[in-house]
């Protein structure tokens, strides 16, 4: 008679596991090894009576003595229980802020990327900093406060032409517009001519911060640049897309 094994008996053997090991860390930490072995030995016990020899009048012991330990392991590791039950939660919670991290930078990269698109088709001159979470405010005191959600048509009123607001640079960190208006550091590396200067303060703050990538848009040409580690060039609509995600992502790992 063959034994059956399928991939419901394959999970199963998986949780008991896991079970088990994540018992053995949690008794471990807590000073109870030997607890834990010897719990698991008892275990092992009442399987062999009670489901393979089949010993009635013992298995009835045996299921006596399990009833009432599994109360008495409950009070005398009610504090470790709940540590464990806590470490869950705190993972899934940090899992549900990743997740929303994560749905935020994707909204805020795609208002920064239609806002350019726009900007780009009318000519209009912009200058985008994204410094992520890093400390900046020696830059946005150079500027007046917006701290609003990032969105494009909030961007494209900042820029637009004749408006207070619309020289200098716009700085978004943490996924909010900081401030606009606000005055960088100029590079003194040497450019080609197409390039002015708001590419030049673009390419000056990657100099400085090695975590921020600029974004320009030439009034002249409608081009798009990009500066990042202190290095600057023109992207096309697809290469302005990679670049910001790949950022983004690169970020998210450090």
């Amino acid at each position: 008679m063959f034994i059956q094994f399928g991939i419901k008996d394959f999970i199963d053997i998986l949780l008991v596991a896991i079970i088990l090991y994540e018992t053995y860390r949690l008794l471990r930490r807590s000073g109870a090894k030997n607890l834990f072995w010897g719990i698991l030995i008892f275990i092992a016990a009442w399987f062999l009576v009670c489901f393979i020899f089949k010993l009635e009048l013992t298995g009835a012991l045996f299921d006596r003595i399990i009833s009432v330990g599994a109360i008495a392991i409950i009070v005398i590791f009610q504090n470790e229980i709940r540590n464990l039950f806590y470490r869950l939660g705190a993972r899934f919670s940090s899992f549900r802020l990743m997740q929303n991290r994560q749905q935020e930078d994707d909204t805020m990269i795609q208002q920064v990327i239609l806002a350019c698109r726009h900007l780009a088709d009318k000519k209009t001159g912009a200058l985008i900093v994204l410094a992520g979470n890093q400390n900046v405010k020696e830059y946005t005191d150079t500027g007046e406060e917006i701290e609003a959600m990032v969105s494009a048509p909030l961007l494209e009123n900042i820029f637009f032409k004749n408006t207070p607001l619309h020289d200098g640079a716009v700085i978004i960190t943490d996924n909010r517009i900081k401030a606009a208006a606000c005055i960088l550091p100029v590079s003194k590396q040497d450019l080609p001519l197409q390039f002015g200067l708001r590419h030049r303060a673009a390419l000056g703050i990657s100099e400085r911060e090695n975590n921020t990538l600029a974004i320009v848009v030439s009034e002249e040409t409608g081009h798009i640049a990009i500066a990042q580690n202190s290095h600057i060039k023109e992207v096309n609509n697809e290469e302005l897309v990679q670049l910001l995600y790949q950022h983004f992502s690169t970020n998210a790992t450090n």
